[in-house]
This record gives structure tokens, C-alpha cells and sequence, in this order.
């Protein structure tokens, strides 16, 4: 069988009017870096979008053209004046964003979730995770505040994880830098292999009744299930959510634990040198992996980083 994905990149400009809609539309999608000269760049399902100080607003993906039609639509019902029609697609956009806002499908009902961290990240490894919360935890949950552990600080981070490993049934897997570096997968694919991994060791070594699998989305289902074709062991009863992390507790569980995790392997790190080793990609990475390559060589970069970052060629830089 031959899967054959089509990307579509459609760029055009918009009014200051369509340019306000789409940030307040995108808010609860944006990315956490954006580009030079843009105003925001979004995930939307398999879509990118990027909306630029100049007005142009740029749609990368499979459902590109779905996505983008939907603000040309209104942007020439606002030109041609078509009260009618543009009060009825302004009204799509705010039940479209109330719906990606508020699921209530995962309140209150047993649910397996997965969620991943560090990749992101220059230096570290990645941690994916895969934890059950039945109702007999959800009390234990709301007392602890358990929410997506991006919205939560390291020191909270490192009281609750610990509780949580405790009494929450979770698999988790570490992808070394070593064997980051050393694979010629993409980071989706790798990504796809190490969420149906614990996946399904959590399902099948287990028997928890289970209402929803939820995967928090990182790319289209179609291209998730192309990375594991191959996989003997699979789970593909799954529903994707984007932000699932705030939506679905279980989620939010192996968020919290995989950070954990993925902060104590930092730390195992940082003391092999006697150092602190900085999360994200950042300049303040870049001027600290300068710092380790003059004291230890480039090849400790290929322990502790991942090399193929765009990181890499920018402490190169800061040595010549």
C-alpha cells in the first residue's frame, strides 16, 4: 500500500479586519516561537498557519486550502458587502473556536493518554508517556491541581510528579541523544513510534476500561498511521486532540510525569559536567553548548544534544 501526501502552501493577504479575527480565532493555537516578522504562527490539525506584520497570512499542509478558504471566503464577503453571508461565517468562526475550546467528551470518564517532552528541546531527551486515570483517581487529581505541565513550574513539576508515579499506571520511554542522533527519522515519525510504544504496553499488559485512547496531536492521523504501518504492535483505536494536555486529564497525567522525568534526566546530565543545563533552543543554549564544546570537545554535543538543531551550526558559529 502507497500513501501519497500532498502538502499545499497558499499565501495571500488580508485586511485589517480579517487580521484581527485571525488572532483572536488562532489565540489558543499559537505556537510558543514565532518567526521573524510575523504576528503569530498556529497549528490548526496538519495545517500551519503564519500571519505576518504585513498582512500576508501563509497556510502550509495537507487541508491548507481548506483552512485558507475559509478567511477568503469572509475577506471577500467583507469587500463585496454581503451582510448576509458575512454574519453567517462570522458566526461559523466563533462556533468552530468554541468547539476546539470546550470537549467535554473526556470530563468525568476513564481515558488512556499519551504526551510527549522534549523535542523542543537542544539539549535533554525525549520522553514520551502513556498514563490511565480512572475515576477512582480524578479526586486525587483535582487535589494536586494536575493540569498540562507547560502551565506548571518545575519546583511544582517535582512535588506532584513523584505522587504521581505513585499511584497513577503509566508507561513512559526515553529517547537518548544518542539515539536521536543516530536514527534518520524525522521527529514525527520518531515521535509516532514512541507514543504507539508505550501505548500499547500500557493497553495490553493491562486491562483498564477505558472510554477514549487520546493522542495529543502533533500531526494528521493519516500521516501518524503511515509512521507505524510497518509496527507489528500497534494501538489505532485513537482520538486526536490538539491542547489534548488541557482537555483530558490522562493526558495532562503523562504531561506532568513525562516532565518529570525529562527534568531529572537534565539534571543527570548537567552534573556529569558540573553545570546546569538550560531547556528550550534559545541564544542562551546556544552560548552555553559554545561554553561545552571549548571545555569538553563538539563531540559531547552528540551525548547531551540534539544535533541535527539548528543549534548546532550556531555554537559552530560563535566558536570560529
Amino acid at each position: 500500500m502507497i500513501f501519497l501526501v500532498i502538502s499545499l502552501t497558499i499565501v495571500f493577504k488580508v485586511s485589517d479586519n480579517i487580521k484581527n479575527k485571525m488572532i483572536d480565532y488562532y489565540d489558543n493555537l499559537k505556537r510558543d516561537k514565532t518567526p521573524p516578522y510575523a504576528i503569530f504562527q498556529a497549528d490548526e490539525g496538519d495545517t500551519i498557519i503564519t500571519l505576518y506584520q504585513s498582512g500576508k497570512a501563509m497556510f502550509q499542509g495537507i487541508s491548507a486550502d481548506i483552512d485558507a478558504n475559509m478567511w477568503i471566503d469572509l475577506e471577500n464577503s467583507l469587500n463585496n458587502r454581503d451582510i448576509k453571508k458575512e454574519l453567517a461565517l462570522e458566526e461559523k468562526l466563533k462556533e468552530d473556536k468554541k468547539e476546539k475550546e470546550t470537549d467535554y467528551r473526556f470530563i468525568g470518564v476513564p481515558t488512556i493518554g499519551s504526551d510527549e517532552v522534549g523535542t523542543g528541546d537542544y539539549f535533554g531527551p525525549i520522553i514520551v508517556t502513556a498514563a490511565y486515570v480512572g475515576k477512582e483517581h480524578m479526586n486525587l487529581l483535582n487535589d494536586l491541581g494536575v493540569k498540562d505541565s507547560k502551565k506548571i513550574t518545575d519546583d511544582i513539576i517535582l512535588k506532584i510528579g513523584p505522587k504521581l508515579i505513585n499511584k497513577i499506571p503509566y508507561v513512559s520511554e526515553i529517547l537518548t541523544n544518542k539515539e536521536y542522533n543516530n536514527t534518520n527519522d524525522n521527529l514525527n515519525k520518531i515521535k509516532a513510534n514512541m507514543h504507539n510504544k508505550v501505548l500499547y504496553k500500557l493497553v495490553n499488559d493491562n486491562n483498564f476500561e477505558h472510554k477514549y485512547i487520546v493522542v495529543d496531536q502533533f500531526c494528521h492521523p493519516r500521516n501518524y498511521f503511515t509512521y507505524i504501518y510497518n509496527i507489528k504492535n500497534k494501538i489505532t483505536k485513537i482520538t486526536f486532540v490538539t491542547k489534548a494536555e488541557d482537555k483530558c486529564l490522562s493526558v495532562a497525567v503523562a504531561s506532568i510525569i513525562s516532565r518529570y522525568i525529562f527534568i531529572k534526566e537534565m539534571e543527570k546530565l548537567g552534573n556529569s559536567m558540573n553545570i546546569f543545563l538550560n531547556k528550550g533552543a534559545g541564544e542562551i543554549v546556544d552560548k552555553q553548548g559554545a561554553l561545552i564544546v571549548k571545555k569538553y570537545g563538539l563531540d559531547k554535543l552528540k551525548d547531551i544534544a540534539k544535533f541535527n538543531f539548528k543549534n548546532t551550526e550556531k555554537i559552530k558559529n560563535i566558536l570560529k
